[in-house]
């Protein structure tokens, strides 16, 4: 048996087509509706290269960092700690214009200084890598008077808790009480003039065949020890 299928006629007839009523410059109208515009904004991408840029600019200025207090450890004589919380930005380029040639003052992170000195002698500063320090880079055999400069500076500032916080010289470690022992060092001009007066000793002519060359040490260190007070004078 076949199943026949039947159509009726609609009683109503169908409505008119949105786009056969409507005009077009009503179609191109976004939709008022809140809920059909929320599900129409596009989906939007967050980008996370910014951050991964800031820390490889960071990571490359610690690197920096590290860099520059090594170079500044090749023919150092002295390092120390400076107590840098509460400086101004000017008294610290103030600082920075009383000191001699031959030193160099570099604000660094304690972390970024020690993985500068780990592993050598410069290693005994490790008490010092507490708080806010500036570092003082000694490159001369004169440590008085490369301390003195600062010493006047805290005075003149009253800053006397911007004290030394530490020390190295010679591989060996000095705290900020032992600072006396390195301010009080006597300088080369002081070291070869007492050498000096030893050998214008009587002592030095008893024995005549030394008389010779002792006559040109002596002219020679003469001659050295005038070379150092001038050069001393002139660097006041």
């Amino acid at each position: 048996m076949e199943a026949t299928l039947f159509s009726f006629p609609c009683s109503k007839p169908p409505s008119p087509s949105l786009t056969q009523t409507q005009p077009k410059s009503l179609l191109a109208r976004p939709s008022t509706n809140p809920f059909l515009s929320l599900t129409s904004r596009p989906t939007r991408h967050h980008h996370h290269r910014l951050p991964t840029i800031r820390s490889a600019i960071s990571r490359t200025k610690k690197e920096q960092t590290v860099e520059t207090i090594k170079e500044n450890l090749e023919n150092c004589h002295l390092m120390a700690g400076i107590r840098y919380k509460g400086l101004t930005v000017k008294q610290f380029q103030d600082l920075r214009k009383v000191l001699p040639e031959t030193t160099k003052l570099i604000v660094a992170k304690n972390t970024l200084v020690y993985k500068a000195i780990e592993g050598t002698p410069w290693e005994a500063l490790k008490p010092c890598m507490t708080g806010m320090n500036a570092w003082l880079f000694v490159h001369s055999e004169e440590i008085p008077p490369a301390i003195k400069p600062y010493r006047d500076f805290q005075k003149e500032k009253k800053l006397d808790s911007n004290d030394f916080t530490g020390a190295v010289f010679e591989g060996k470690f000095y705290g900020p009480g032992d600072f006396k022992q390195l301010e009080t060092m006597p300088t080369r001009a002081e070291i070869y003039a007492k050498l000096l007066g030893t050998l214008n000793s009587p002592a030095s002519s008893l024995v005549g065949t030394i008389q010779a060359p002792a006559r040109e040490l002596v002219m020679l260190l003469k001659a050295y020890v005038q070379k150092l007070e001038e050069e001393g004078g002139g660097g006041q």
